[in-house]
């Protein structure tokens, strides 16, 4: 269903993959285009609309990446990632279509790679610096992955995952694919694809731990631009954007790339975004614009009076619920009130956001230009202010699985269920209650407890095991794993770190259970499932929640 008419273009791609695996039309969300805005040309390409338009139209000269003693200006960033582009085409065979993997931490040649998949016609799957060999290969088979780009430090588990997958992946390093690229030509002839051709699968995981491809269009990238950000963060050219989330993260990849370079901005791009790095930055290059989670914020406050943080002037905040004493904190300290937001991998960015004079604090907000919202019950009827239920959102970007069953869970009757339970108040603001899976949001981290029970089973010394969110006032909620040992086994003073330090080999290590407590038995139903619900209000308990 979609409101509005747009043109949709003909698709490039000649590998069909993608596009012979999305869900059906009948099982997408409503789609509404009804803003002149969201009206863009049949044949659009987003990596040419983020660079090469701004070259064509006299700002090649201005910063697009800071980076000490060697600023990427938007010529440099457009002619990088046309010959690494001719790269791709010319000597790795990459036609339109093709997925291409890519693997490092935030930095220009990460995001250069990612323009030059896109000028290529090719369709992006960027991941994280920390999953592992096993992780990568799931992602690699379910999305037929035939070619991977790696920052050269990242090579190791990479190499093992493909070695692992179930087909065949050819594996470059950074250094090799810019090497190659310095004797193209600095001019590339663009695909123009259609502005419907999907450009990115972001992957997430699900309540089973087994991940979800959300396909992304170029129109999606833009559409995002010109809605939630253009009217609800107002920002100039001159504005310099950075934050902590990775490219990987739709998080990051709009407020690092899709943003800034759609007004012709700047970035600081950070490979390790501790504390100390976020506000050395805001010094250094005079930020405007920084986005990370809550956790971060707190961490901040005891080193703000080291750092002259003046230029700042817009912070956002995602990834997961924005605590008021963070919040009330961070303004008193800052004289900045934190903009908070609800976004979603399936619907590539933030959809309800507390922003401006609007900021109530403890709300979510209300939802973005563009897009709709409500709460509803389980028979799609939208509930009065005051009662909890089932968060529901339509607008220009929607959820489209990469051949998934779950589309269903997530769509349904036009509407996008985000797995969020919230309810409204009399004056139409949107207030988090619960997520309503078992889904685990730590620091900003989307983590599934039954993906971190499969690592701490693998272990010979646990013979069952469940993992639930424990609050946590540093990072909202942490995992919490409960654990039976097998017979023989015996809880010493180090098996809790040892379990950790397992988990943190086996999968990406911040899912690690960062609480192990030791049970004879876990709560069940007669029919065997863990009842998790029981052990969620033990982990209040122990904390002494209400």
């Amino acid at each position: 269903m979609i409101a509005g008419t747009p043109p949709t273009g003909i698709s490039a791609h000649e590998d069909t993959f993608v596009l012979d695996h999305l869900p059906p039309s009948s099982a997408w969300p409503e789609l509404i285009f009804d803003r002149p805005e969201l009206q863009y040309a049949p044949q659009t390409n987003v990596a040419v609309e983020l660079t090469d338009r701004h070259v064509r139209e006299g700002r090649g000269d201005r910063v697009a990446l800071h980076v000490p003693n060697d600023p990427w200006t938007y010529r440099r960033l457009e002619e990088t990632s046309n010959r690494i582009a001719a790269v791709l085409r010319d000597e790795l065979g990459v036609v339109p279509g093709n997925r291409v993997l890519l693997r490092a931490p935030n930095n220009p040649e990460m995001l250069a790679c990612w323009l030059a998949v896109a000028k290529a016609g090719g369709v992006i799957v960027a991941t994280m610096p920390l999953l592992r060999a096993s992780e990568l290969a799931v992602i690699i088979d379910k999305a037929q992955i035939g070619l991977a780009l790696c920052d050269d430090r990242l090579l190791e588990e990479l190499e093992a995952a493909r070695d692992a997958c179930g087909h065949s992946i050819r594996v470059e390093s950074f250094r090799h694919v810019l090497a190659a690229a310095r004797d193209k030509d600095k001019d590339f002839t663009n695909i123009e694809t259609a502005i419907d051709d999907p450009v990115l699968i972001a992957f997430t995981s699900g309540t089973t731990g087994a991940p979800k491809g959300c396909v992304h269009f170029h129109r999606d990238l833009l559409a995002s631009a010109d809605t939630f950000f253009r009217e609800s963060l107002p920002c100039q050219p001159d504005d310099v954007f950075t934050g902590s989330p990775p490219l990987a993260f739709t998080f990051g990849l709009g407020m690092h790339a899709v943003f800034p370079l759609r007004i012709g901005a700047s970035s600081v791009l950070i490979e390790r975004p501790t504390p100390e790095a976020l506000l050395d930055a805001c010094q250094r290059h005079g930020v405007s614009v920084i986005s990370t989670a809550p956790t971060a914020y707190r961490a901040m406050l005891p080193l703000l009076g080291d750092y002259d943080i003046g230029t700042l002037r817009l912070c956002v905040s995602a990834g997961e619920t924005l605590p008021r004493a963070t919040s009330d904190a961070w303004h008193d300290a800052t004289g900045l009130r934190i903009i908070d937001g609800i976004g979603a991998t399936e619907m590539f960015h933030i959809f309800i956001a507390s922003v401006g004079d609007d900021i109530r604090v403890g709300s979510t907000g209300k939802p973005v230009s563009g897009y709709r919202a409500a709460v509803l019950d389980d028979e799609m009827n939208e509930l009065p202010p005051g009662e909890v239920g089932r968060l529901a959102v339509k607008g220009p970007t929607g959820c489209r699985y990469l051949d998934d069953d779950r589309q269903s869970i997530y769509v349904r009757d036009g509407w996008n269920f985000t797995g969020d339970t919230y309810q409204t108040d009399e004056d139409g603001y949107f207030w988090f209650q619960a997520r309503d899976d078992d889904m685990i949001i730590s620091a900003g981290y989307n983590i599934s407890g039954p993906e971190v029970e499969h690592a701490l089973l693998a272990h010979e010394a646990v013979a069952d095991c469940a993992c639930v969110a424990a609050p946590d006032e540093e990072r909202g909620n942490i995992v919490k794993a409960y654990v039976v040992l097998n017979d023989g086994a015996s809880v010493g003073t180090d098996l809790t770190k040892v379990l950790q330090d397992f988990v943190k080999a086996e999968i990406a290590p911040y899912k690690y259970p960062r609480a192990v407590e030791f049970v004879d038995a876990l709560p069940r139903t007669e029919t065997g499932k863990v009842q998790r619900f029981k052990l969620r209000e033990r982990a209040r308990r122990d904390r002494g929640d209400s």
